[in-house]
């Protein structure tokens, strides 16, 4: 069975030596000191490691089941969701008022990754809660607010997002589930959405909806769409469950991966519901959860990575096949370990360069999220705006080659169930689709977050680029590694972003067919970028007498290996962004 250890070392790594967080202006960061941060992480490190991991496969191989229309969910995810809401790790990052401790988002995205990388289907659970109660919190009345968000925030009801109806996916405008008012202000939904996770379960006692729908007599297309909590169990004047509402789990999905989470065909039949935000506006209230959902899932790319890597590590170790070609490495023994060999090392460099690199993007960009939230701040609001379909796209994409590269580590035996590595895998696979299919976000970031605010943010990030060079120019130990590379993979950026603006008007093709290589050179940057920086306060650590020498100067191996190994990718990016669009739309549709 695999196993799982939280990579806390790291994370703190990121924490405290490179983003400095107990140093900054943002609100509620000066808490945050290393001894605070470590007793956080470690017990966090502790429920994943004993508790969620070894659930993780009971959960794949189980699975869900629905049984005279109630969902049973695997042996052990009860025992394990009253443990995690017992320890309050639900609201880790929850208003205090409605009884979530308080602390930064960039805490619980830490500790987001910790959990999903020990049991992804059983994390959507609260996750998929977190995004709910959060769309709840930014748009909902205060009665609203007030009935919902105490029980959401501690789990005790879980929620879940209603997009997607058989006819209609990204096209939300087509949905055809209605909403009639009704004269005590309520509305009556009706209609089927598909595709909801944690949609029925009996792990809490009630499950709050988020429901997108259109009221009859509204605008056509998305414009006339609205937003809805729809509860399982009506409540009551005094906040408890009442009676049953119309809505109702018709099938669970049999899927790829993620078999512990509960994937929902839901019926609504003149189930009672509750304006969410303003009529019509139902998009802007969805968005917030939706934006949420998209950087989450960007981690369960990083966090599926991790835990493959983890075991294909140990697999690498202890696995003996052949001889080292340069020597014999284990002479008591018939073979020399896997790890030995340089393809084997290429594949496991491959995958630790790019889970430390996005590790660091994560949290750094849930400290600009920090720094919204807390202080206002549009600028870094516009920036994490920007980058959320690069976290979505990006990390997911990579993070699931990542997964296959730890299973094929280890031949065989990785495609063999037992082994685990698989799931891994499967599980990973989902990421990519889900919450907008990358090639969506790779058209919205070309088509929409570039040009925003007139281009304001993606500047303020080519000069995030370009001052870090600048300010650290003359530092020998970062010039030849790590700035040199890191210009020449901002130019190949600027450059595709140029060749958008002069052929993107007169042919929107020719931008649109480039785009999925832009969200992937765009990644590449933003991961260069963070080992620049990694790379810098390694290099401040060792110089300052640092204990841990050999975890700093690994730190600065591994980002040597990324700016040559993997960064170099921009530039084939770009060669394919300056192709245009003659190659991809060269067939008539009679041709294919």
């Amino acid at each position: 069975m695999p196993s799982y250890t939280a990579p806390t070392k790291d994370m703190q790594f990121v924490l405290h030596d490179l983003l400095k967080i107990s140093q900054s202006d943002i609100p509620g960061y000066s808490d945050l000191d290393a001894d605070f941060t470590s007793a956080v992480l470690e017990e966090a490190g502790k429920i994943t490691s004993e508790v969620l991991a070894p659930l993780n496969m009971v959960g794949d191989t189980e699975g869900c089941a629905l049984e005279n229309g109630v969902v049973r969910v695997p042996t052990g995810f009860q025992e394990a969701f009253d443990q995690v809401r017992e320890g309050g790790w639900t609201g880790l990052d929850m208003p205090e008022e409605f009884g979530g401790q308080g602390l930064p988002y960039v805490m619980g995205t830490a500790m987001g990754e910790m959990f999903s990388s020990a049991n992804q289907a059983f994390t959507m659970y609260q996750g998929l809660t977190h995004g709910a109660a959060s769309a709840i919190l930014a748009h909902g009345s205060d009665d609203q607010k007030t009935t919902y968000l105490p029980k959401m925030v501690s789990c005790e009801w879980t929620g879940t997002m209603n997009l997607t109806e058989p006819q209609c996916g990204t096209d939300l405008g087509l949905m055809r589930t209605k909403a009639v008012p009704q004269d005590d202000g309520s509305y009556k939904l009706s209609g089927q959405k598909i595709f909801i996770s944690a949609g029925e379960h009996e792990m809490s006692s009630n499950i709050i909806h988020l429901v997108l729908a259109k009221i009859p007599g509204g605008p056509d297309g998305i414009k006339g769409v609205s937003l809805f909590i729809v509860p399982k169990f009506i409540v009551t004047e005094d906040g408890a469950p009442g009676a049953r509402n119309g809505v109702s789990c018709g099938k669970i999905e049999e899927k790829m991966g993620i078999h512990g989470n509960s994937t929902c065909v839901m019926n609504y039949d003149d189930a009672t519901g509750y304006l969410l935000g303003e009529e019509h506006k139902g998009m802007r209230a969805m968005f917030t959860m939706m934006n949420e959902a998209r950087i989450g899932v960007g981690m369960q790319g990083l966090a599926q990575a991790e835990a493959a890597y983890q075991n294909a590590l140990i697999y690498a170790k202890d696995r003996l096949q052949g001889r080292d070609v340069t020597g014999v490495k284990n002479p008591e023994g018939p073979a020399d370990p896997l790890i030995v060999h340089p393809d084997i090392r290429r594949s496991l460099m491959d995958q630790k360069s790019f889970i430390e690199g996005a590790r660091a993007f994560m949290l750094w960009g849930a400290q600009m999220i920090d720094r919204s939230h807390r202080m206002g701040d549009r600028d870094a609001d516009g920036l994490i705006s920007l980058l959320t379909p690069v976290v979505k796209g990006f990390l997911t994409d990579e993070g699931y080659q990542a997964t296959v590269q730890a299973q094929q580590v280890y031949g065989g035996h990785g495609y063999i169930e037992e082994t685990g590595m698989s799931q891994f895998t499967r599980d990973a696979r989902i990421a990519m689709i889900y919450e907008g299919a990358n090639g969506v976000q790779a058209l919205d970031l070309v088509g929409r977050k570039l040009a925003q605010d007139g281009g304001k943010h993606v500047m303020a990030f080519f000069d995030l680029v370009k001052n870090f060079i600048k300010d650290n120019g003359d530092n020998e130990a970062l010039k030849a590694d790590f700035l040199e590379p890191l210009k020449q993979a901002s130019k190949d950026l600027q450059s595709a972003g140029m060749f958008f603006m002069q052929n993107g008007m007169k042919n929107p093709n020719a931008a649109l067919s480039g785009s999925y290589d832009f969200m992937h050179l765009f990644g590449h940057v933003c991961l260069g970028l963070m080992w620049a920086q990694m790379a810098k306060a390694a290099q401040e650590a060792l110089d300052a007498g640092a204990s841990d020498t050999a975890f700093y100067e690994t730190k600065l191996a591994t980002g040597r290996y990324y700016m040559a190994r993997r960064l170099p990718a921009t530039a084939m990016h770009l060669a394919r962004i300056n192709s245009g669009a003659d190659p991809v739309m060269a067939l008539d549709v009679d041709q294919f």
